[in-house]
């Protein structure tokens, strides 16, 4: 849960690097939270509510800058240019070659984006 609150609070900074530890904890809280209020919505759904569909869409839209910020920065500690999210709009391959790069390990060494982030402490 602390690589989630640390995505979070740096919402919108994509300078920088992002570690692979930090970018997946960030992908399976999500995954989890989103799943929660799948749940969630379901349930205010059966009473006959808007509730559930403006649940999710918040949520979507509360999460989605952080998400693109936290796939620049793990991009750049593979030392490669952030505009490589883009790749993710080629149907079917793109996305395969951005899923590739975000379990590559990082550039050990300091590159144009900073340095290893792998040698700066855990957040607590």
């Amino acid at each position: 849960m602390n690589w989630y609150m640390a995505v979070l609070k740096k919402y919108a900074e994509f300078s920088g690097r992002a570690r692979r530890k930090e970018y997946w904890m960030f992908v399976i809280v999500n995954f989890f939270v989103a799943c929660l209020i799948g749940i969630l919505s379901w349930f205010v759904g059966k009473t006959g509510g808007i509730i559930s569909v403006s649940l999710s869409t918040l949520y979507g839209l509360f999460i989605i800058i952080p998400g693109w910020a936290v796939t620049v920065r793990r991009l750049h500690d593979t030392n490669r240019s952030g505009w490589w999210i883009l790749i993710s709009l080629v149907p079917v391959i793109g996305g395969i070659i951005l899923f590739i790069f975000m379990i590559l390990d990082s550039d050990p060494n300091a590159n144009a984006y900073g340095e290893n982030p792998k040698l700066a402490p855990e957040p607590e």
